[in-house]
Parts: structure tokens; sequence; C-alpha cells
């Protein structure tokens, strides 16, 4: 199999038909073998019975339908696991990614050796109340990772097959899939300009409470990258001087006590910060770890009910 088209499905009936017969005339010009893998995210607007109308027309659709709404991350996670392309290029189903960019983005990874191209929407149709947080972000993940690219958000990907089969998302780390590539040690990671189209059916699924999960997960990515093998060096730093702090403290009351006034140390507001600051920098040492590990490792984080699947 040459190439894996994803595309996340979520409320999206009206461009369906067009996108997948656009897809269709674009590869079948490239004559390689493909699949298209459509990742229904619990559409109810009849997005699942047009792919399966879809289906019988065109072999190449392979679709999975989710008992409910999981996400984009969870969609992308589930066509990852199943793809089968050498290269794996993902989209959006609203119309606003080409599929004419199909044919560059493959020549780079095949041809130019990229582990990953990022596609970058250089002239973008969407509001201001998407554009301006966009920029922000992008801004923010380029200064964090190290990363050059101007689009880290754009649903227009190309992959090799060993990329995606060596990384995991889930929850709205989709937005960070070139950090999390880089830092699995795949580091040849390159951008082009691609044509973003407005939209022509439905309406945007943004809102602004994925901004803001958007950044919780990029310091989530960062922290368990960097750190989920040596932990101790966040926590036991942040702990130790904490500590130290709070038995400066405790020392500090100790002589004054002994050598040069009669008190109560109870009564002492000092004493309570020096031992509060002793108990918080203990604790330091295993909460927030253990609890990020407990996340990562769950079983049930990459779980998802099944409704339907089409397969080949």
């Amino acid at each position: 199999m040459n190439i894996s088209i994803i595309i996340p499905v979520y409320n999206e009936v009206e461009s369906l038909p067009e996108l997948v017969q656009w897809i269709h005339k674009v590869i079948s010009q490239m004559e390689l073998t493909y699949e298209i893998i459509l990742i229904d995210d619990g559409s109810n607007d009849g997005s699942w019975e047009k792919i399966v109308e879809l289906s019988k027309y065109y072999p190449s659709i392979r679709a999975v339908k989710f008992k409910k709404n999981y996400g984009k991350s969870a969609a992308l996670n589930v066509g990852f696991n199943i793809s089968k392309g050498e290269v794996v290029i993902t989209m959006d189903a609203d119309l606003q990614d080409s599929p004419d960019e199909i044919p560059a983005l493959y020549n780079m990874i095949k041809k130019e050796g990229y582990d990953l191209v990022s596609g970058w929407k250089k002239k973008r149709y969407d509001p201001l109340s998407k554009t301006i947080p966009t920029k922000l972000f992008n801004w923010t993940t380029r200064k964090m990772s190290g990363i050059k690219l101007h689009d880290f958000n754009c649903g227009l990907k190309a992959y090799k097959n060993d990329v995606i089969k060596n990384i995991e998302i889930y929850g709205e780390m989709h937005r960070y899939i070139p950090v999390i590539a880089k830092w699995a040690g795949f580091c040849k990671i390159g951008e082009k300009v691609v044509t973003h189209q407005a939209r022509k059916y439905g309406t945007s699924k943004f809102g602004i409470e994925r901004f803001i999960n958007g950044f919780l997960d990029l310091l989530s990515v960062g922290f368990t990258s960097k750190f989920s093998k040596k932990p101790m060096h966040f926590f036991g730093t942040l702990g130790l001087i904490t500590f130290l702090f709070g038995f400066i403290i405790a020392i500090y009351l100790t002589i004054a006590k002994i050598f040069f006034e009669a008190y109560k140390m109870a009564d002492r507001p000092l004493f309570y910060l020096g031992l509060l600051a002793m108990i918080a920098g203990t604790q330091l040492f295993l909460t927030g770890f253990l609890a990020e590990m407990i996340s990562r490792n769950s079983i049930d984080r990459n779980k998802y009910l099944i409704e339907s699947k089409i397969d080949r």
C-alpha cells in the first residue's frame, strides 16, 4: 500500500461526497495504491450513513464509527493504528484542506526523505477569533519545542509509516504531533505552504475551550517527554529546595529559642511556614509524578467504543 489518507469526521455529511471524489481523482492520476480511512467521531448528522453509501462506490474506503464523540486525537490515533500505507496523510473533512496537495506531500516523504511534513496555511480564511489564538499558540510551541514550523495545528500533514506507528496521541495532543515525533527521535521535519480554502459546508468545531486545553496539553507533552524517564530531576530538585527552605526556618527558630529569646515556638507564624514547606517538599517527590504516570499508563486512555466498522 503506497498511501493511507486518514480523515476524522464529525458532522460533515455534506462535504464527504465531494472530498472522497476529489481524493480519488488526485491519487488515481498518481497511479498508486491507496486507502481512505474515515473515522466517524460520533457524528449525529448522517455522516456514517453517507460513509456507508460511499464505500459501495469506492472500494478504497475503510471506516470506523465511534459510539460517541471522543475528539480529533482519538480519531487520528485509531487511524494511525489501522493504516497500511508507506506514507500516511491526514486531512480534515471540511474541504478546507485541498487533496491537490497530496502528490507534493507524498514526494517530500518518499523522495526527499522527510519523516514528517506539516502544512502551513499561510493565507487563511478563518475569523480573527481563531487566527489570533492560533498565532499565539504556534509562537509558544515554536519557542518551547525548538521546531521551526509556522502552523503546528494544520490538519494536512504527511508522515512516514514508522512515525505514526511509534507515537501515541490522546486528549488534544494532535496539535503537538511534530513535537511528539521529534522527541521520539524523528527529527527530519519539514513544512509546505498549502492552500487553505474557505469553509463550504457546515460550521467550525473550534471553541475557546480547545485553545485552553491545547496549552495545558503542551505543558503535559513538554513535561512527560523531558521528565518521564528522570522524574526526580524535576520533582527531586523542586522538593529538595522547598524542604531545605522549611528546614532552614526550623533551624533559625531553634537557635533563636535557645540562645536569644524565650518564647513559645508554636506562637510564631514563621514556625508554621517552615513546617508547611518541609511537608510540601516531601510531597513533591511523589505526588505530581505519580499522577502523571498513572494517566500515561492507564489502559483505558485509548479505549474507544466502536459501534460500526468497514474494513477490507
